[in-house]
């Protein structure tokens, strides 16, 4: 850490050290971009779609809908619940489009705060999540993954930690090789799964439709009766049901590579969540057509008890078909969180090594190699549900920042070029609704855990201040030499250099 921010680029774009915007009319040919070409790779509109479809379609809807039925425990509030969170992240997803049109970076919310705030709330931002949100929700994912994979060979009773832990790692090395070989493969792959993973949903949602059409609607009368609803129950409700969306901000991460981000970015969003959301609730009305509100509650795994009831004999293709929906998940969310290290490291806020890129491979491997490495740090204690409620709690700190920020350029950079300039009541809805998430839990059922994320992240000035800041020459003498091998042993050099 600690070297100079942001170097001289090739064809005279001097970085932020120059004072210059982040903004320009079009956005540059960046050294990704470059990338992209060589390879041939073109991230349309259509690949846009696949990367918010493939990255939010997961393991969520496998394993949130237990969590959500838990804290409202009645069907009407609980698929209420599933289309706010839909409609929570479509508006938050266009604040994003905004932000992503306006400043065409990769990185998503690291450089619309290192534009709004400068840089200690972007570097409390890459620090919090690299290091927390982005390996633990990797973690979570590749544990959901691990859990349908091995259930079929544990019929009738719960598959071992240990088996369940390894197969997650087993995940994540094998996502981040592909990812750290080749832009173009990852991509592929991502484009498979996505398709794989849209014939699961598919099935289960025409099955519920065609039981609803032969008239098996009893688990759907006096759906509020016997409700819990309070301010603590709907904010950890909308936590879980916010984990199933979680990556409707993904495209922002790789703005850079995007064609014509103008168009595609925002087009992207306004197809590709809504149409996650519609999927969402059906495939709840689905579950609710042959499970009872405590059946489902007493399932060990929601997707396979439907298919036991309603697909026997062939039940066997809900576990499959979801494996392939948690690996996509995953493998979206490693392609474009890799991209989040490899701005930090750009900036100065890591380790250099992590912006640097594959000679032969053109990618960013330091950067994806690092967020795996830390992703299976986070399986070793990994329990899902707690994961889940601590990832929310902190990654929506950072959503309302990032959200509030917009609102406050709105102010202060009114001469950036906005290309998207959605409505100012919406980044103002989206705020509130942040600010209601973070502090519900903290006031009706307070726990030290929470206390513990929030002195973490502020744990960050600290390493800013020693690291960033002062850049101590003990500092430098350390990492200079990592660098040096971990270039030479990874075969990587700065990007301007490709």
């Amino acid at each position: 850490m600690g070297e100079e921010g942001l170097r001289k680029r090739k064809g005279g774009d001097k970085g932020r050290e120059d004072g210059q915007s982040l903004q320009s009319q079009e956005p540059q040919a960046t050294n990704l971009q470059k990338q992209a070409k060589l390879f041939l790779l073109r991230l349309g509109v259509g690949v846009g779609i696949c990367m918010i479809v493939g990255t939010i379609i997961g393991s969520g809807i496998f394993v949130s809908p237990k969590s959500v039925l838990a804290n409202v425990e009645a069907v009407g509030p609980c698929l209420t619940i599933w289309a706010a969170c839909g409609v929570l992240a479509t508006l938050g997803a266009l604040c994003f489009a905004e932000l992503g049109t306006m400043i065409t970076k990769s990185g998503g919310e690291y450089p619309y705060l290192m534009e709004a705030f400068g840089p200690i709330p972007a570097f409390l931002f890459s620090w919090t999540s690299l290091l927390v949100t982005k390996p633990s929700s990797f973690a979570i994912i590749c544990l959901s993954f691990a859990e349908y994979a091995s259930a079929p060979f544990y019929p009738g009773c719960d598959p071992p930690q240990a088996v369940i832990k390894c197969l997650a790692a087993a995940a994540i090395v094998v996502i981040t090789i592909v990812n750290s070989l080749s832009v173009k493969l990852g991509s592929y792959l991502q484009n498979f799964l996505t398709a794989a993973k849209m014939i699961i949903v598919t099935v289960i949602i025409v099955s519920g439709i065609v039981l609803l059409a032969q008239g098996k609607n009893e688990n759907f009368k006096d759906s509020f009766k016997d409700s819990k609803i309070s301010l603590s129950s709907i904010s950890l409700a909308f936590y879980n049901g916010l984990w199933a969306y979680d990556g409707w901000n993904q495209l922002n991460y790789i703005t850079e590579e995007l064609q014509n981000p103008y168009r595609n970015l925002p087009l992207s969003i306004i197809i590709g969540i809504p149409l996650v959301t519609v999927c969402y609730v059906l495939i709840n009305i689905s579950y609710f057509t042959v499970m009872t509100s405590t059946e489902l509650l007493q399932s060990q795994a929601v997707a396979v008890t439907f298919g036991d009831r309603v697909l026997y004999p062939a039940s066997w293709i809900v576990p499959l078909f979801v494996v392939f929906s948690t690996i996509g998940s995953a493998n979206g969310t490693c392609f474009t969180a890799g991209r989040l290290v490899y701005v930090a490291g750009r900036e100065g806020h890591m380790l250099k090594v992590l912006s640097y890129i594959s000679v032969k491979r053109l990618t960013p491997a330091p950067a994806i190699i690092f967020y795996g490495a830390i992703a299976i740090i986070y399986i070793i204690p990994g329990d899902i549900e707690t994961l889940i409620n601590y990832f929310s709690f902190a990654v929506w700190i950072f959503y309302g920042l990032t959200v509030f920020a917009l609102i406050v350029m709105r102010f202060t950079r009114k001469e950036l070029d906005r290309p998207i300039k959605v409505p100012i009541v919406i980044p103002v809805i989206v705020t509130l609704v942040s600010i209601v998430l973070v502090l519900a839990p903290i006031i009706s059922a307070p726990e030290l855990a929470y206390l513990y994320c929030i002195l973490f992240i502020l744990s960050g000035l600290v390493v800013y201040a020693l690291f960033v800041h002062f850049k101590f020459s003990w500092a430098q003498k350390i990492s200079k030499p990592m660098t040096m091998h971990l270039q030479m042993l990874l075969e990587v050099v700065p990007a301007e250099e490709v």
